[in-house]
């Protein structure tokens, strides 16, 4: 019993040393794309990976989560007290948010229409509420901001955990339980490159051009990938749109030329959470009606077999 005990301990030592390392490197490719005071950013992936990883190995790797929050802060923070409280809500907030959805009995497949409404509404939206309420407050009682800007950091802020949410945790769910295709013919694969040059080019076109209109012709790819390959095509699909409309609006090109922070957020995460709900909800609506049409197949057969095994058979004395 004490190896045993030893060794679960050993197990759960090691994945929250992993969620925290996971953690940490995310933060430092999201802080790559700060906008406000070298630590709010448009995407923060972190929140991604944090309920990814709740919503995989349980409740009891929140240390991981508040370990790598403490190292991506700690070096940016404007006083160690001021850390502390940063940390506190970006880990309060997906422990609530996982908290929420758990309550919801959300389902990790992500293949039912409710769990993705529940992740936008209770993972993304609701959650994240806390994080920017408490890692904007903290910053202006901590005079690193005025605190007129309290609600301009606040927005950012929150879309940016939100975004992480909505990108980072479907694509983490679905690289979870992602298996080599063995299966698909030639002509699956070539759809696939197919899908995702388009996307690529498309997102490019629409990402340096001045026309805003240009955005909307990433949309016939996100239906595509959510109609053909389901979330496991739809979720590759929104990150990559997402992170590269992220890195235009941080060099100030293409439709958020000329803007002001305000302009460009309001541009920039309209875009990214219509992107993402186009191809998640798409994704879970294809998904329950390919399920459906199975069972009731499925139903069909049975029916088929039933009627045959009750029909009357000719006797085999009569003439």
């Amino acid at each position: 019993m004490r190896n045993a005990e030893i060794g679960r301990y050993g197990s759960d030592a090691l994945k929250i040393l992993a969620v925290a390392a996971v953690y940490y490197g995310s933060a430092r490719l999201g802080l790559l794309q700060q906008l406000v005071r070298g630590q709010v950013t448009p995407l923060w992936p972190p929140t991604g990976v944090a309920l990814a990883g709740l919503l995989v190995l349980g409740l009891r790797i929140w240390p991981g989560i508040a370990l790598g929050a403490f190292l991506a802060n700690a070096s940016i923070g404007p006083s160690p007290l001021a850390v502390l409280g940063i940390v506190a809500g970006n880990t309060l907030a997906p422990v609530c948010a996982y908290l929420m959805l758990r309550r919801a009995e959300f389902r990790e497949q992500l293949d039912r229409l409710r769990d993705v409404l529940a992740l936008v509404f209770l993972g993304a939206l609701a959650g994240m509420l806390i994080s920017s309420t408490v890692g904007s407050g903290v910053l202006v009682l901590a005079g690193a901001l005025k605190a007129s800007a309290f609600w301009p950091t606040w927005s950012v802020w929150w879309t940016g955990d939100a975004m992480g949410v909505l990108v980072v945790t479907p694509f983490l769910l679905t690289l979870r339980r992602a298996r080599w295709p063995r299966h698909a013919g030639l002509v699956r694969w070539i759809e696939a490159v197919a899908l995702a040059l388009g996307t690529l080019f498309a997102t490019m076109l629409a990402t340096h051009t001045t026309n805003s209109s240009l955005l909307f012709v990433v949309f016939p790819f996100l239906i595509w990938a959510a109609f053909r390959f389901q979330l496991a095509g739809a979720a590759p699909c929104a990150l990559g749109v997402s992170t590269l409309a992220i890195l235009a609006a941080a060099a100030e090109t293409g439709p958020f030329a000329g803007q002001d922070l305000f302009d460009s957020m309001v541009t920039l995460q309209a875009f990214n959470g219509t992107t993402a709900l186009t191809a998640l909800l798409l994704a879970a609506v294809i998904t329950e009606r390919n399920k459906t049409h199975e069972e009731l197949a499925l139903v069909c057969t049975r029916l088929a077999g039933m009627v045959a095994d009750i029909e009357p058979r000719p006797d085999s004395n009569d003439v």
